[in-house]
Protein backbone atom coordinates (compact mmCIF):
# COMPACT_ATOMS: atom_id res chain seq x y z
CA UNK A 1 0.00 0.00 0.00
CA UNK A 2 1.61 2.87 -1.10
CA UNK A 3 1.13 6.05 0.96
CA UNK A 4 2.33 9.77 0.58
CA UNK A 5 5.66 10.66 2.61
CA UNK A 6 4.97 10.96 6.15
CA UNK A 7 8.33 12.04 8.41
CA UNK A 8 8.26 11.79 12.21
CA UNK A 9 9.95 14.66 13.94
CA UNK A 10 10.46 15.41 17.91
CA UNK A 11 7.67 17.58 19.06
CA UNK A 12 9.99 18.10 22.47
CA UNK A 13 13.88 17.87 22.51
CA UNK A 14 14.77 14.75 23.25
CA UNK A 15 11.22 12.77 22.99
CA UNK A 16 11.62 10.20 19.88
CA UNK A 17 10.29 11.32 16.64
CA UNK A 18 9.42 7.17 15.97
CA UNK A 19 8.88 4.59 18.47
CA UNK A 20 8.48 1.59 17.56
CA UNK A 21 7.02 -1.98 19.70
CA UNK A 22 7.15 -5.18 19.82
CA UNK A 23 4.43 -6.36 21.74
CA UNK A 24 5.49 -9.67 22.99
CA UNK A 25 4.30 -11.67 26.25
CA UNK A 26 0.44 -12.44 25.31
CA UNK A 27 0.11 -15.74 25.90
CA UNK A 28 2.85 -16.13 28.82
CA UNK A 29 0.52 -13.35 30.05
CA UNK A 30 -2.22 -15.85 30.14
CA UNK A 31 -0.64 -18.71 31.03
CA UNK A 32 0.50 -17.43 34.45
CA UNK A 33 -3.07 -16.46 35.56
CA UNK A 34 -4.87 -19.44 34.41
CA UNK A 35 -6.70 -17.76 30.96
CA UNK A 36 -7.18 -18.93 27.54
CA UNK A 37 -4.64 -17.72 25.07
CA UNK A 38 -6.92 -16.04 23.64
CA UNK A 39 -7.96 -14.01 26.58
CA UNK A 40 -4.30 -13.11 26.09
CA UNK A 41 -4.37 -11.99 23.13
CA UNK A 42 -7.54 -10.05 23.79
CA UNK A 43 -5.46 -8.01 26.10
CA UNK A 44 -2.73 -7.66 24.47
CA UNK A 45 -4.32 -6.10 21.13
CA UNK A 46 -7.07 -3.99 23.70
CA UNK A 47 -3.78 -2.50 25.28
CA UNK A 48 -2.62 -0.80 21.13
CA UNK A 49 -4.75 2.29 21.69
CA UNK A 50 -3.88 3.08 24.81
CA UNK A 51 -0.16 2.65 24.30
CA UNK A 52 -1.17 4.67 21.27
CA UNK A 53 -3.21 7.68 23.42
CA UNK A 54 0.10 7.80 25.95
CA UNK A 55 2.96 8.06 22.93
CA UNK A 56 0.51 10.71 21.47
CA UNK A 57 0.52 12.94 25.31
CA UNK A 58 3.82 11.98 25.75
CA UNK A 59 5.00 13.99 22.32
CA UNK A 60 5.52 10.92 19.83
CA UNK A 61 4.19 11.52 16.49
CA UNK A 62 4.66 8.14 15.13
CA UNK A 63 4.41 5.08 16.43
CA UNK A 64 4.62 1.18 14.64
CA UNK A 65 3.36 -1.95 16.64
CA UNK A 66 4.33 -5.27 15.37
CA UNK A 67 1.07 -7.35 15.98
CA UNK A 68 1.59 -10.49 14.24
CA UNK A 69 4.93 -12.36 12.44
CA UNK A 70 4.43 -13.62 9.13
CA UNK A 71 6.21 -17.05 11.61
CA UNK A 72 2.98 -16.73 13.77
CA UNK A 73 1.05 -18.01 11.25
CA UNK A 74 2.35 -20.93 11.94
CA UNK A 75 0.22 -21.38 15.06
CA UNK A 76 -2.83 -23.43 15.06
CA UNK A 77 -6.18 -22.68 13.45
CA UNK A 78 -7.93 -22.22 16.27
CA UNK A 79 -5.37 -19.54 17.90
CA UNK A 80 -5.39 -18.02 14.75
CA UNK A 81 -8.80 -17.02 14.77
CA UNK A 82 -9.39 -15.37 17.53
CA UNK A 83 -6.26 -13.53 17.19
CA UNK A 84 -8.15 -12.42 14.04
CA UNK A 85 -10.88 -11.70 15.79
CA UNK A 86 -9.24 -9.56 18.23
CA UNK A 87 -7.55 -8.05 14.61
CA UNK A 88 -11.31 -7.28 13.79
CA UNK A 89 -12.36 -5.69 16.59
CA UNK A 90 -8.94 -3.43 16.77
CA UNK A 91 -9.22 -2.14 13.18
CA UNK A 92 -12.79 -1.29 13.81
CA UNK A 93 -12.01 0.91 17.06
CA UNK A 94 -9.02 2.88 15.15
CA UNK A 95 -11.38 2.97 12.37
CA UNK A 96 -14.45 4.54 15.08
CA UNK A 97 -12.07 6.54 17.18
CA UNK A 98 -10.83 9.00 14.27
CA UNK A 99 -7.84 9.81 16.23
CA UNK A 100 -4.90 8.42 14.94
CA UNK A 101 -3.92 8.08 11.18
CA UNK A 102 -3.35 4.12 10.42
CA UNK A 103 -0.87 2.81 7.45
CA UNK A 104 -0.47 -1.21 7.16
CA UNK A 105 2.31 -2.77 6.53
CA UNK A 106 2.89 -6.44 5.98
CA UNK A 107 1.71 -8.98 3.76
CA UNK A 108 -1.93 -8.91 3.97
CA UNK A 109 -2.00 -11.23 0.73
CA UNK A 110 -1.17 -14.47 3.97
CA UNK A 111 -3.91 -13.26 5.85
CA UNK A 112 -7.51 -14.44 5.30
CA UNK A 113 -9.69 -12.26 2.66
CA UNK A 114 -11.83 -10.43 5.20
CA UNK A 115 -9.35 -9.60 7.59
CA UNK A 116 -7.15 -7.96 4.92
CA UNK A 117 -10.25 -6.36 3.56
CA UNK A 118 -10.83 -4.65 7.15
CA UNK A 119 -7.19 -3.63 7.39
CA UNK A 120 -7.31 -1.81 4.32
CA UNK A 121 -10.89 -0.61 5.13
CA UNK A 122 -9.22 1.33 8.46
CA UNK A 123 -6.45 2.66 6.69
CA UNK A 124 -9.09 4.29 4.09
CA UNK A 125 -11.21 5.57 6.76
CA UNK A 126 -8.50 7.39 8.82
CA UNK A 127 -6.63 8.67 5.81
CA UNK A 128 -7.44 11.81 6.83
CA UNK A 129 -7.28 12.19 10.34
CA UNK A 130 -4.51 14.60 11.51
CA UNK A 131 -2.91 13.08 14.10
CA UNK A 132 -0.11 10.63 15.48
CA UNK A 133 0.78 8.29 12.91
CA UNK A 134 -0.12 4.61 13.46
CA UNK A 135 1.62 2.06 11.83
CA UNK A 136 0.39 -1.47 12.50
CA UNK A 137 2.63 -4.13 10.74
CA UNK A 138 1.20 -7.77 10.41
CA UNK A 139 2.07 -10.87 9.02
CA UNK A 140 4.97 -9.08 9.16
CA UNK A 141 8.56 -10.16 8.59
CA UNK A 142 12.03 -7.79 7.62
CA UNK A 143 13.93 -10.25 5.64
CA UNK A 144 10.74 -10.58 3.20
CA UNK A 145 10.04 -7.16 3.08
CA UNK A 146 13.49 -6.87 1.66
CA UNK A 147 13.63 -9.50 -0.68
CA UNK A 148 9.82 -8.17 -2.04
CA UNK A 149 11.32 -4.50 -2.20
CA UNK A 150 14.75 -6.26 -4.41
CA UNK A 151 12.38 -8.19 -6.48
CA UNK A 152 10.27 -4.87 -7.41
CA UNK A 153 13.53 -2.72 -7.85
CA UNK A 154 14.89 -5.60 -10.48
CA UNK A 155 11.32 -5.82 -12.22
CA UNK A 156 11.43 -1.49 -12.50
CA UNK A 157 14.79 -1.78 -14.23
CA UNK A 158 14.83 -5.26 -16.22
CA UNK A 159 14.54 -3.42 -19.58
CA UNK A 160 15.72 0.10 -18.30
CA UNK A 161 18.47 -0.35 -16.25
CA UNK A 162 20.17 3.33 -15.17
CA UNK A 163 23.37 2.76 -16.63
CA UNK A 164 24.70 6.19 -15.71
CA UNK A 165 23.76 5.25 -11.70
CA UNK A 166 25.09 1.80 -11.64
CA UNK A 167 28.04 2.77 -9.73
CA UNK A 168 25.64 4.87 -7.02
CA UNK A 169 25.23 2.69 -3.96
CA UNK A 170 23.21 6.00 -1.96
CA UNK A 171 21.22 6.08 -5.03
CA UNK A 172 20.48 2.54 -5.02
CA UNK A 173 19.91 2.55 -1.20
CA UNK A 174 17.45 5.14 -1.91
CA UNK A 175 15.60 2.96 -4.89
CA UNK A 176 15.24 0.18 -2.64
CA UNK A 177 13.67 2.29 0.36
CA UNK A 178 11.27 3.34 -1.94
CA UNK A 179 9.90 -0.06 -2.74
CA UNK A 180 9.78 -1.32 0.98
CA UNK A 181 6.56 -1.39 2.68
CA UNK A 182 7.49 1.76 5.27
CA UNK A 183 8.20 3.87 2.10
CA UNK A 184 7.91 7.71 3.40
CA UNK A 185 7.98 6.95 6.43
CA UNK A 186 11.08 8.01 8.91
CA UNK A 187 12.84 5.05 10.59
CA UNK A 188 12.53 4.34 14.32
CA UNK A 189 14.21 6.15 16.88
CA UNK A 190 13.19 3.98 19.54
CA UNK A 191 12.65 0.23 19.56
CA UNK A 192 10.91 -0.89 22.52
CA UNK A 193 10.37 -4.98 22.85
CA UNK A 194 8.76 -6.48 25.74
CA UNK A 195 8.58 -9.39 27.79
CA UNK A 196 12.33 -9.55 28.73
CA UNK A 197 13.46 -11.08 25.34
CA UNK A 198 16.28 -8.85 23.93
CA UNK A 199 16.31 -9.65 20.06
CA UNK A 200 14.14 -7.91 17.14
CA UNK A 201 13.55 -11.22 15.59
CA UNK A 202 13.24 -9.55 12.41
CA UNK A 203 11.27 -6.54 12.68
CA UNK A 204 12.11 -4.04 10.28
CA UNK A 205 15.59 -5.25 9.78
CA UNK A 206 16.56 -2.36 7.27
CA UNK A 207 14.83 0.22 9.37
CA UNK A 208 16.15 -0.20 12.78
CA UNK A 209 20.01 -0.04 11.20
CA UNK A 210 20.14 3.22 13.67
CA UNK A 211 17.43 3.11 15.98
CA UNK A 212 17.94 2.85 19.86
CA UNK A 213 16.86 -0.37 21.05
CA UNK A 214 15.16 -0.91 24.95
CA UNK A 215 14.00 -4.06 26.17
CA UNK A 216 11.01 -4.09 28.83
CA UNK A 217 10.95 -6.85 31.38
CA UNK A 218 6.74 -6.19 31.73
CA UNK A 219 5.03 -8.74 29.89
CA UNK A 220 2.49 -6.40 27.20
CA UNK A 221 -0.66 -7.12 28.31
CA UNK A 222 0.76 -5.21 31.64
CA UNK A 223 2.86 -2.88 29.97
CA UNK A 224 2.27 0.88 32.14
CA UNK A 225 2.51 4.02 31.01
CA UNK A 226 5.55 4.42 33.49
CA UNK A 227 7.09 1.62 31.44
CA UNK A 228 6.61 4.05 28.64
CA UNK A 229 7.86 6.82 30.22
CA UNK A 230 11.34 4.99 31.62
CA UNK A 231 11.81 3.95 27.98
CA UNK A 232 11.26 7.75 27.00
CA UNK A 233 14.11 8.66 29.57
CA UNK A 234 16.37 6.07 28.75
CA UNK A 235 16.63 7.65 25.27
CA UNK A 236 16.55 11.01 26.46
CA UNK A 237 19.79 10.08 28.15
CA UNK A 238 21.79 8.94 25.34
CA UNK A 239 24.20 10.54 22.79
CA UNK A 240 22.78 9.16 19.54
CA UNK A 241 25.89 8.60 17.29
CA UNK A 242 24.13 7.26 14.06
CA UNK A 243 27.24 5.03 13.40
CA UNK A 244 29.56 8.25 13.39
Amino acid sequence: MTEPSVLAAPVRPGVPGHVALVLDGNRRWAAQRGLSVDEGHRRGIGKIPEVLQWCEEEGVTMVTQWILSVRNLQRSPQELAGLYQSFTSLCEHLAEAQRWRVRVIGALELLPTPLAEAFADVQRRTARVEGVQANIAVAYDGRREIVSAARSLAEKYRDRGPQERAGDLSWWEGELASHLDTAGLADPDLVIRTSGEQRLSGYLTWQTAQSELYFCERLWPDFTREDLREALHSYASRQRRLGL
